[in-house]
């Protein structure tokens, strides 16, 4: 299988997860372990791969809850996630040739940053400031799904990174 085949395939694959952890909700929110996958594809397949896949998944766990927010809402929402990925993922690139545990608490603190408040401060002008509510979950599903995509990228064997 020629490397673009394999990447498409894995990226529906990760694509396929995001929707099992779409599922796995965190309790009272729409917050779920959707964004796993992509934070993990971000560092294995780079970054434009891991935004579609942040992008798809996002809209996947709205879509499992109604969009409770409004779709624009989670449009915008989802855009961010692609961002974010985009972030993650060039940040675990650049720092990928140093100190790899320096390198994974840069890749936190990006993924984090992006994933919550920055991400949250974008939606003020469409959903007003009790938005910011919001802020402290995220930032606690985003490090949760950061840290479980960390430890699957040291387990894997690394001829899956692509």
């Amino acid at each position: 299988m020629n490397n673009k085949t394999r990447k498409l395939v894995t990226m529906a694959l990760f694509i396929a997860l995001s929707f099992i952890g779409a599922n796995i909700k965190f309790p009272g929110t729409t917050i779920a372990f959707d964004s796993m996958p992509a934070f993990l594809a971000s560092m294995i397949l780079g970054p434009i791969y891991g935004a579609v896949i942040g992008f798809i998944g996002h809209l996947i766990t709205a879509a499992t809850s109604g969009f409770p927010l409004t779709i624009i809402v989670h449009l915008i929402v989802a855009i961010n996630m692609a961002i974010t990925m985009i972030g993650v993922g060039y940040t675990y690139k650049w720092f990928s040739k140093g100190n790899l545990k320096f390198r994974d608490i840069v890749v936190i603190l990006v993924g984090v940053v992006l994933n919550a408040p920055i991400s949250t401060v974008m939606l003020i002008p469409v959903a007003g400031k009790g938005i910011l509510a919001m802020i402290p979950p995220l930032a606690v599903a985003a490090l949760g799904n950061i840290l479980l995509a960390l430890i699957l990228e040291k387990v894997l064997p690394k001829k899956y990174f692509i």
